[in-house]
């Protein structure tokens, strides 16, 4: 089989969104891979993960990392593999991971790189127990939740990649879970397939009332993957001493002008407390929480589902199934075919 021609194809940031992000804020180019210099590493993108920190990044402000410039290549993390490797410890076969772009070929430092763990899980499925979604669930809900048997989880976006695990992994610990979604089939799902104890609709259902009725005696932990108006809600049914998990805010992404909770007072009256975090501040933790949550899936206690969408052409159309509610799961974009052998799958880091 002759190897993939070296012509890389990447999406190009040529405007500021209002609002959602439209294909005109990109440009498409193609132009010949750069080839490594000492130290770097050329790696074929295989998988890329669209998340809506994308968008966050596609604004002018500088949020946990700088801001994306004009003109630059778009930012997302990836998985790859290397094909040329120059002065340092990656070989040409190497699974990795990074924030490899919206490309199909990335030529970077190798101090920005990490091999990939093999576990007996497919490539894909990595961003969908493992990765930056795993270990953001893991250490999410488990370090800044602190949950406890018999305890009350509420989880919004549940049926996204991260909600669905934090649910999940809920579970494991002994929580009753409560899943706040937009259709019914991804309430569904979240309560036939993955065992919630209650779901709510937000699109149909009163969410106040529908919080009093699915957390009698409060809630206890909230992971919070919206702000906005469902912050304002549970907010207004928090337990004594409850934990606030902020992991992301995604109703603001796309709207900067929309108010916060008016009910922030709940935390003290409640003696409340709301942290927020980046999975990249745990980093360290990645071998503990990638066993943990490899154990519990091969015991069959997680669950994973990908959308993934053909083509590096389809990304800026995609992103936004992550705003407009016709996401569920794990949204993977495929850049280029994965290895014909892969390396013989490993259970340690």
């Amino acid at each position: 089989m002759f190897p993939l021609p070296r012509t890389n194809q990447r999406w190009l940031l040529t405007a500021r969104p209002q609002g959602l992000a439209r294909e005109s804020d990109f440009f498409w180019d193609e132009t010949p891979a750069d080839e490594p210099a000492e130290g770097q590493v050329l790696v074929r993108v295989i998988y890329l993960s669209l998340d809506p920190t994308n968008r966050n990044w596609m604004n002018r402000a500088d949020s946990y990392i700088p801001a994306l410039p004009i003109g630059a290549v778009m930012r997302g993390v990836g998985i790859g593999i290397v094909e040329e490797s120059r002065g340092c410890d990656f070989h040409p076969g190497d699974l990795v991971q990074g924030l490899l772009g919206w490309q199909r070929y990335a030529t970077m430092d190798a101090a920005y790189l990490n091999k990939l763990p093999l576990f007996e899980i497919p490539l894909a499925g990595y961003f969908g127990v493992l990765g930056h979604i795993g270990l953001t669930a893991y250490v999410g809900l488990l370090d800044i939740g602190k949950p406890q048997a018999g305890e009350t989880l509420v989880v919004s976006a549940a049926a996204g990649a991260v909600g669905s695990l934090v649910g999940q992994i809920g579970k494991i610990k002994g929580c009753r879970v409560v899943g706040i979604a937009g259709s019914e089939a991804k309430c569904r799902w979240l309560k036939d397939e993955l065992g919630f104890d209650a779901v709510v609709n937000h699109r149909i259902e009163n969410l106040d009332e529908a919080l009093r009725r699915h957390c009698p005696e409060g809630v206890n932990i909230y992971f919070d993957n919206v702000g906005g108006r469902v912050l304002e809600a549970v907010l207004g049914q928090l337990a004594l001493r409850a934990r606030i998990v902020c992991c992301g805010m995604i109703s603001q992404y796309n709207s900067p002008g929309t108010p916060g909770p008016a009910n922030l007072g709940a935390l003290i009256t409640r003696r409340a407390r709301m942290e927020g975090f980046l999975c990249s501040d745990y980093a360290r933790r990645s071998p503990e929480a990638f066993s943990e949550l490899m154990s519990w899936f091969a015991a069959g206690k997680l669950k994973y589902r990908l959308e993934i969408v053909d083509g590096l052409e389809n990304a800026p159309a995609s992103l936004n199934r992550l705003f407009d509610g016709t996401n569920a799961g794990k949204l993977l974009v495929k850049v280029s075919p994965e290895p014909i052998e892969a390396p013989a799958p490993a259970r340690t880091m």
